[in-house]
């Protein structure tokens, strides 16, 4: 049986929290987020909600 790989933690950059913050504010998707930030939707939304941040669409 294969091992299982372990993820990599990548620190947030500072350019990475301007991305989320002004995306977040252009009502992208969560997954539009992570997509362009190279992460994966449950990062984004574990981060946004460390700062208080919605995520909501509408």
């Amino acid at each position: 049986m294969a091992k299982k790989k372990k993820a990599a933690r990548v620190l947030w950059s500072k350019d990475d929290l301007k991305t989320l913050k002004a995306m977040a504010k252009e009502k992208r998707g969560r997954d539009k987020i992570a997509r362009s930030l190279k992460r994966s939707p449950a990062a984004v939304t574990a981060k946004a909600s460390n700062l208080g941040i919605s995520l909501s669409t509408r």
